[in-house]
């Protein structure tokens, strides 16, 4: 299948959707480059690690890898042009691209391989390992990573894009589109790297309140999506008037479009609920070996000294 926008955002005529034509080859240059360039460094990280006799989690490797082929399913493949003309394909897009992805990645630890594989520029010198530190421990990324910031820009990604005219112009044009698909990763990955908790960072906030962050998006979203289900008319002008041989309605797309929203705000939040249960007990369980090590040392000085306190307390009495 050939591209079904002509880069000014007009559309040719498309046949009515199926999984099979979503799913056909239709490369988007941008993305396949780009995401191709960027497991290419992951695996040079990886095999950086490797032959200098360091391991490297294999299961981590395989999540980015996995959060690569998302993205290129949703960029590189018919779904791309569907979703230039059907609101329920670029909602599937959108959310794959901002909610799947940026999991997948990020359980991947791009960042923590970064800081592993990337040699020491030496000295007085600055080199990309220092220049990464740097930016780690900016004060521009603690505002982009401080909750406040996350969970309004995760909101305003929805309710400022779809409902404004800002949709519109960004989807008239091909550059436009592009962008629109880079943020929605960028936002994705901004949001749930606090989260997620797997890379360094400067927000590291508690299991508990990482959570809560995670829980305060979940009615906003919901919400925009039962709102497009229950639209009565369109309510996006690049939706409005579908292709007459995609034999769609467009208020039926955009309940469509809307039940998509609402299910993605379930299916993400379970995978990572389960991955921040899951980093909860390994590190209770890490906290109590260290305990247990300190304890083997100093023969359970703590312990000893407690008892000494009650045993003096006895004796005052």
């Amino acid at each position: 299948m050939g591209s079904g926008h002509d880069g000014h955002g007009g559309a040719m005529d498309l046949p009515p959707f199926t999984v099979g034509r979503a799913l056909e080859i239709s490369v988007d240059e941008v993305f396949l480059l780009g995401s191709l360039a960027v497991l290419a460094l992951y695996g040079w990280g990886v095999l950086r690690l490797h032959r200098r006799g360091d391991s490297w989690s294999v299961p981590r490797t395989v999540s980015f890898t996995l959060g690569i082929a998302s993205i290129l399913a949703v960029t590189c493949t018919g779904l791309n042009d569907y979703g230039m003309v059907l609101f329920s394909a670029h909602m599937t897009q959108h959310m794959v691209i901002s909610m799947i992805s940026p999991i997948l990645l990020l359980l991947g630890a791009p960042v923590t391989l970064a800081l592993r594989a990337l040699p020491p520029a030496g000295r007085g010198r600055r080199g990309p390992r220092e220049v990464l530190v740097a930016v780690l421990h900016s004060r521009w990324m603690r505002v982009v990573t401080n909750p406040v910031f996350t969970i309004a820009m995760f909101i305003a990604s929805l309710y400022g894009l779809y409902f404004t005219a800002l949709f519109d112009f960004l989807m008239d044009t091909r550059v436009g589109h592009v962008a629109m698909m880079l943020h929605f990763l960028a936002v994705g990955l901004v949001f749930f790297w606090p989260v997620m908790g797997v890379d360094p960072g400067p927000h590291r906030p508690g299991h508990l309140m990482r959570m809560l962050e995670l829980f305060a998006t979940m009615p906003f979203h919901a919400f925009f999506g039962i709102a497009l289900m229950m639209g009565s008319e369109p309510l996006v002008d690049s939706f409005a008037d579908p292709p007459a041989s995609l034999a769609v309605d467009a208020v039926e797309d955009q309940s469509a479009a809307g039940g998509i929203a609402w299910a993605f705000s379930e299916i993400p939040t379970v995978i990572v609920l389960v991955a921040l249960v899951v980093q909860w007990y390994v590190s209770e369980q890490r906290r109590a070996r260290r305990l247990d090590r300190v304890a083997d040392r100093d023969g359970d000085r703590d312990l000893a000294d407690y008892n000494a306190y009650l045993a003096s307390l006895q004796t005052r009495g």
